[in-house]
């Protein structure tokens, strides 16, 4: 009989649940039965890639960005009690799944309460160290009191000097088994001629995510080329609007954003990791524009300017004519990196 995985991504933008598309389909091809485990608009996408699995509702974390950036720790802060909270009721559903449920291993994306100490549970994340400024010390502290809890930590980056996420993903000491697994994307790179001059590639929690839109609507309404605008919001059907020289999608599947990224000469997205990865992986060039607030994402977006790679600026001192910088910068590329699904997955097999 097939051993089944509870797969589990954090509900925070889409980020932790495209990236764990890879990890479903290698389940399935290495036999295993993947269960998908979320909420929000994390679990609405993989019901959507994965229409055919078992899925399940976790409780949800409820948590959202402040207006403004300069706030982003101190909502954090106050939300404290309502992410233990939220802890303590994922352990309590993972405990209840596991008596209901044939389940011989957990994948926890970022989810701090989804492990049990009945299977093999294993915790990914990009972030050893957790940015926060003059706290980084503690709530790196914090979150890697979280990870010890797992039997494995997975880093979806390269262990060594070339690699995507710098000092996030990489630590001196970590008392956790920890394994770089390479980077995570769900597409595969391929030459396409390109049919627009620029994608907008929208995701995240509210209210920044619709603030960005709002943005780039007012600046893009005198771009001459042609744009596809991806608003990154799950609903249940797909719409497409035409508005001048600009296609707008509340959404899109893997496939259709793999083809339409491919097809599009420059990508404007979030400074997101996963975004990084994906966009990495098909060697585009991008203009990121990172999260108010959001320490991860502003590290990112200036590491990758720094190295040549990729242009970005605050969200409030965006404009039209900065996108001209990106001619001057090398774009996202991929390395080499080659995973064996099989030995990382020998972990579900005691």
């Amino acid at each position: 009989m097939k051993k089944r995985i509870l797969v589990a991504p954090l509900n925070w933008g889409l980020g932790h649940a495209t990236r764990c598309i890879p990890i479903i389909n290698a389940l399935m091809e290495q036999d295993f039965v993947p269960v998908i485990a979320s909420d929000g608009v994390a679990l609405s996408l993989l019901r959507k890639e994965f229409p055919n699995l078992s899925s399940i509702e976790l409780p949800s974390y409820n948590v959202t960005y402040a207006k403004s950036g300069k706030l982003f720790k101190l909502k954090l802060i106050k939300d404290s009690p309502k992410l233990l909270k939220a802890i303590k009721s994922e352990k309590k559903a993972v405990k209840d799944i596991l008596e209901h449920n044939d389940i011989a291993g957990i994948i926890s994306d970022n989810r701090l309460g989804v492990r049990n100490k009945k299977v093999p549970s294993v915790f990914i994340t990009h972030q050893l160290n957790v940015l926060s400024g003059s706290t980084t010390w503690f709530s790196t502290k914090m979150h890697q009191k979280f990870i010890q809890k797992f039997d494995e930590c997975w880093v979806p980056d390269a262990k060594g000097e070339i690699n995507l996420s710098g000092k996030l993903g990489h630590v001196k000491t970590f008392d956790t088994p920890t394994k770089y697994i390479g980077p995570l994307s769900r597409f595969t790179p391929t030459t396409s001629e390109p049919k627009n001059d620029l994608m907008v590639l929208l995701s995240g929690p509210e209210p920044q995510r619709t603030l960005l839109e709002k943005k780039l609507f007012s600046e893009l309404k005198n771009y001459k080329g042609k744009v596809v605008f991806v608003k990154g919001i799950m609903e249940t059907e797909q719409t497409i609007q035409v508005i001048g020289n600009m296609t707008i999608y509340n959404f899109m599947t893997s496939k259709l954003l793999e083809k339409t990224i491919k097809e599009s000469k420059l990508i404007i997205s979030r400074s997101g990791y996963t975004t990084v990865m994906d966009l990495a992986k098909l060697n585009k060039k991008a203009f990121f524009i990172p999260t108010p607030g959001q320490f991860e994402q502003v590290y990112l977006a200036e590491r990758l300017t720094e190295m040549q790679m990729v242009p970005s600026c605050k969200q409030d001192d965006f404009s039209l004519d900065k996108l001209n910088q990106a001619q001057n910068f090398m774009g996202l590329k991929a390395f080499n990196f080659n995973v064996d699904y099989k030995e990382l997955f020998s972990l579900f097999l005691f």
